[in-house]
Order: C-alpha cells, then sequence, then structure tokens
C-alpha cells in the first residue's frame, strides 16, 4: 500500500511538473544551452555555443590581401586608388562603393591624377548609389585638368557647354555611365599594384 501511495505521488509531481510548462514553452528553443567542461557547467548564449565555421583558405587569403593593400594604401595615394576602384568593382574585395569612393578621395587629395579624373566621372555621372554632383565633378576635373589630363580639359569643356541645358546633361549622364560601365569591364584591369609571390608588388 505505501509503494502505491509513493508511485501516485511521483505521478503527481510529474504531472504538475508538465502542467507548469505551457504549450508555447514545450516548443520554443532555449535562448540558452548548458555547456559542461571538466567539473563545472555554466548556461551560455544559444550563439556563442554553436561551432564557428572556419574561414576557407581562400577566404583566408583574401582578407590577407584586402588587409595589406589598406596598410599600403594608408601611404601610398596608388596603392589608395588600387583598393578605392577594387572596392567600387568588386574585384578581389567585397563591393562597397562608399568605402571605394573615399579611398580614390583619399588618392585624389594627394594629386594622384587618375584618381582626379576617375572622381571627377563618378560624380558627373552618378555611378553606383551616389547622385550626380555637377559642382564636384567639376573640382575634380579641374584639379586633373590642371595636372595636364587631356580626358579632363575635354569633360570640363562638354560640362561647361551643357551646364543650362538639362536635356543635355542627362544625355551626358547617361553616355558618361555607360562609359563608366565599359571601363569598369577593361581588360588589363587598371591598376598600379598586383599581388605576387611576396605580397602586393608594383606593376
Amino acid at each position: 500500500m505505501r509503494s502505491l501511495s509513493w508511485t501516485g505521488a511521483a505521478c503527481a509531481l510529474i504531472l504538475a511538473g508538465c502542467a507548469a510548462q505551457t504549450p508555447q514553452s514545450q516548443v520554443t528553443t532555449p535562448e540558452t544551452v548548458r555547456i559542461c567542461t571538466g567539473n563545472s557547467c555554466t548556461d551560455q548564449p544559444r550563439s556563442a555555443a554553436l561551432p564557428q565555421a572556419a574561414p576557407s583558405a581562400h577566404e583566408a587569403q583574401a582578407q590577407l590581401r584586402l588587409q595589406q593593400l589598406e596598410a599600403l594604401a594608408e601611404n601610398s595615394p596608388h596603392a589608395a586608388y588600387d583598393l578605392g576602384l577594387r572596392l567600387m568593382r568588386g574585384d578581389g574585395v567585397p563591393h562597397n562603393s562608399y568605402q571605394g569612393l573615399q579611398w580614390l578621395r583619399k588618392a585624389g587629395e594627394q594629386n594622384l591624377v587618375d584618381a582626379q579624373l576617375l572622381l571627377g566621372r563618378l560624380y558627373l555621372s552618378g555611378v553606383a548609389e551616389m547622385g550626380s554632383d555637377a559642382a564636384e565633378a567639376q573640382q575634380w576635373l579641374s584639379r586633373a585638368a590642371a595636372q595636364g589630363s587631356a580626358q579632363a580639359r575635354k569633360l570640363l569643356a562638354q560640362a561647361e557647354k551643357i551646364k543650362n541645358d538639362e536635356q543635355a546633361q542627362y544625355q551626358a549622364r547617361e553616355q558618361a555611365r555607360k562609359d563608366w560601365e565599359r571601363w569598369m569591364q577593361s581588360t588589363p584591369s587598371p591598376y598600379y599594384w598586383h599581388w605576387g609571390h611576396h605580397g602586393w608588388q608594383r606593376y
């Protein structure tokens, strides 16, 4: 009889425990998991407990290249130009137009004429997420023209000619956009630096 009463009490406890859990709590994934190492256990966030996939050899190599080019770009306008262009194109690095533009501006501020000309084209056509900015385009093209860029002088003359003609401005922007897309797909890539056996090297 005593055995039966103990069994009944145990069943009552189990049923009470089940009743304390709502249907929602029974199907919801808990936010934490118990991790036991050695003689101790701790509750940790589920995301921290999941094993993190190690980067592939290709991803690790790409990250190394990016870090080394960023280090070079801090002191070399040619490397800053390359990094900016690679970011704009998504060439060997994740595509990021905003960061690309910042590195190109850094190169342009250090009087690299290729960067100044490219910035003029970018602001003139308003490619990627950028809107066109005629005043900014004129500033960069003027700086490139002052250093002897015939292309910059030509673009400046065109911009001056059409500045009061909205239809002509639209046509010029569309042409500049097409020219940019063709140039972006050009081969070989218009870079100053390339990745060699010993890291980044100048052509």
